[in-house]
């Protein structure tokens, strides 16, 4: 518990057993609970993860939405955190994000990653380069300023989900769940910066960069042509 309020950290993982017991020792004290979804994994994922102490949803179908969509409603905490299996995500941005959230009474934050590790290797380039063009046509479709649109880390309130109608069973599930909470006018909302360190990742990447990133643009349109503006 911290601050009064109960704290969920979620994590979906696909063979993540190189990280997920790193990520998990990490975590700090004050967290309640923490769900591993273990999205299919076919590695000793799910094992390690309940050893740490963790809650495992098996979620077979595979999808990081789909994995999200299953973990979240199984949250027994008043607020949730999200972040990758990989170790990228810093588990200290924890305690400060949530005392953001509830000193200002936001509903909802998305991390901001501000590589402080970056090399300009070519996959390094093609990430900071889709993320751009992403970003930039969400806010050109949606009207929002959100500098990093498929950032992986959230914070916020519980009570939200039942607000947001959230559709994709894919990597658009990031971009979807940042368009339904910054777009509902009863919602407050912030990006907040976190130091991320991709070269540091535990594993393999899960991400088809190019694959991904088609679809998540293509997805943004069908977003924004099927989306309506919600009334306060």
């Amino acid at each position: 518990m911290h601050r009064k309020a109960k704290i969920t950290v979620v994590i979906p993982c696909y063979n993540e057993e190189k990280g997920i017991g790193k990520v998990l020792e990490k975590i700090p004290d004050f967290v309640d609970e923490i769900i591993v979804i273990n999205n299919n994994s076919t590695d000793r994922t799910a094992e390690i993860a309940r050893n740490a102490g963790a809650r495992v949803i098996d979620e077979p179908q595979q999808g990081y939405g789909r994995a999200y969509k299953t973990g979240l409603p199984a949250a027994k905490g008043d607020v949730i955190v999200t972040m990758d299996g990989d170790g990228t995500y810093p588990t200290i941005a924890i305690a400060y994000l949530v005392d953001i959230l509830l000193g200002e009474n936001l509903d909802f934050i998305s991390a901001r990653r501000m590589p402080i590790d970056w090399t300009r290797s070519l996959n390094n380039i093609q990430r900071f380069c889709g993320n751009l063009v992403l970003t930039l046509f969400l806010a050109i479709l949606f009207g929002k300023t959100i500098r990093d649109s498929q950032s992986g880390m959230w914070i916020f309130n519980k009570n939200i989900l039942d607000k947001l109608n959230l559709t994709s069973d894919e990597m658009a599930f990031s971009e979807e769940l940042k368009i339904e909470a910054f777009c509902h006018p009863d919602l407050l909302c912030r990006e907040v910066p976190i130091q991320f360190k991709y070269i540091h990742r535990i594993g393999p990447s899960k991400l088809n960069l190019w694959h991904d990133g088609i679809q998540n643009l293509k997805f943004l349109f069908k977003k924004r042509f099927t989306y309506r503006t919600i009334k306060s």
